[in-house]
């Protein structure tokens, strides 16, 4: 975003909304949109209301919704400007990586975290993420991802940050990728870590944590976990009408089934949510498959 952007718009006239600093405005634009320009020296002497050159203009930020709009702008009052230009560098570099389409809160999420992480090392204080290892197994794309930005941070700002913060920007990609928030993001990981220590211990066995099954079967528990937490989770006769399909499933795979079963009592027992047949039947599948490749 930036000149080009404007130009592709057509805008001629940018006023002023707000000046944040010498560098920052928030400005209207022809089309009513409000955007977040930085360009050097651009609000210095300048007060709401009057006009910029949109050629004076170095950056250009929008979100597409007003609430995010209203974050942005309240980030970029908080945080030094080069965390966020950065930042974005960042968010293209993975959205080029990533397949899926990821939610454009991304940008604000990961500035905010990523600023407050260089402030913290330089204050001398950094956390640790207890469920690293776990982010490591269950999100290898997103944690490299994460490992990624670390190392672009060192070389650009010079700032060394510990290596839990891979998987704290990991997470936020995550968050992107399945329109959640951290929170939720937390208890879906646990939901993850929980019902593979069920099904191991119902198997009696690891499995291969390096597999492309076991990938598979992390993934199909990232969104049943995502559909359980938003109640969301598939209702009988919806995507699979065939009962008769249903009962062959519980008789071909009696063993399987009943490891489902397991982990929905798990899920009953600690979050306190009922699993349809449907749930059921798509958790026996991948239990089954998963079984398969670790013979």
């Amino acid at each position: 975003m930036g000149l080009v952007y404007l130009f592709f718009l057509g805008v001629s006239s940018l006023r002023i909304k707000k000046v944040i600093n010498n560098n920052v405005l928030c400005v209207i634009d022809d089309n009513n949109h409000e955007l977040i320009v930085t360009g050097k020296g651009l609000g210095f002497q300048h007060k709401t209301g009057e006009f910029i050159d949109p050629g004076l203009v170095e950056k250009t930020y929008r979100m597409e919704t007003r609430d995010d709009q209203r974050k942005l702008r309240e980030l970029v009052g908080q945080i030094p400007i080069e965390h966020l230009v950065l930042t974005q560098e960042l968010v293209e570099h993975i959205r080029g990586e990533i397949p899926q389409p990821l939610n454009e809160s991304l940008l604000i999420t990961m500035a905010d975290h990523i600023s407050f992480a260089i402030k913290r090392k330089k204050e001398g204080l950094e956390f640790r993420n207890p469920l690293q290892g776990d982010i490591m197994c269950y999100y290898p794309a997103e944690y490299r991802l994460g490992q990624y930005c670390l190392r672009v941070i060192r070389e650009q700002l010079g700032v060394e940050l510990v290596e839990s913060e891979a998987s704290f920007i990991a997470l936020h990609i995550v968050n992107a990728e399945l329109n959640t928030d951290m929170s939720e993001m937390y208890d879906i990981t646990r939901l993850i870590d929980e019902a593979l220590e069920v099904v191991e211990y119902y198997y009696q066995k690891k499995f291969d944590r390096e597999s492309l099954d076991f990938s598979r079967f992390v993934v199909h528990l990232r969104y049943f976990a995502q559909r359980l937490f938003q109640d969301k989770t598939l209702e009988d006769g919806t995507e699979m009408r065939d009962a008769e399909f249903r009962r062959m499933i519980e008789k071909s795979c009696p063993e399987h089934y009943k490891c489902a079963q397991h982990i929905a009592a798990y899920v009953k027992s600690t979050w306190h949510k009922e699993l349809s047949d449907e749930e059921l039947i798509y958790l026996t599948i991948h239990l089954k498959r998963i079984n398969m490749s670790s013979k």
